[in-house]
């Protein structure tokens, strides 16, 4: 069973309140709880507008609850959660900022017992496919004469005349 930890509405119309649940994934949105775990109210003062019960959260977290990704705000604003975003910084490249970024050539030593490919060994190579011993009694395959088979095969244009 895969646990979710989402919001269930509650309220009039224009006037929502929410539950913050651990339910089954499969269950409905207003359907089965497993177990409540907190409230929003978004008409509330912002001091108030989200309550959670913080250790039975970090409880369902540890055992593999996934919140939705509303419910992930709000735990990332109540510090359960760490932010999963990551900052790129917009510094302009620089050839100095290049520079320090990319090893030294010291640090980067090729290990001996690398060989370079033009120096591989020919048992080290990709296996030949097996040889078949050639019986001379046998007749050696049939290929069809130029023009016949395949089209295009042959190079001049218009009809071949068969020969007889």
């Amino acid at each position: 069973m895969s646990v979710k930890i989402r919001m269930k509405r509650f309220g009039r119309t224009n006037r929502a309140f929410f539950r913050i649940n651990a339910v089954d994934s499969r269950a409905a949105r207003d359907g089965r709880v497993i177990e409540e775990l907190g409230s929003y109210d978004p008409h509330a003062p912002d001091d108030r507008k989200v309550k959670l019960n913080a250790e039975r959260v970090q409880y369902w977290l540890s055992v593999g609850a996934q919140p939705s990704d509303t419910v992930r705000t709000f735990l990332e604003k109540a510090g359960l959660v760490g932010n999963k975003k990551v900052t790129l910084s917009l510094a302009p490249v620089t050839a100095e900022s290049v520079a320090k970024s990319a090893p030294s050539a010291a640090a980067v030593a090729v290990p001996a017992e690398v060989k370079p490919a033009t120096e591989a060994a020919p048992d080290e190579a990709a296996p030949a496919a097996p040889e078949t011993p050639a019986d001379p009694a046998a007749p050696a395959p049939a290929e069809p004469p130029a023009g016949e088979g395949t089209p295009g095969a042959s190079d001049t244009t218009g009809p071949v005349p068969k020969a007889e």
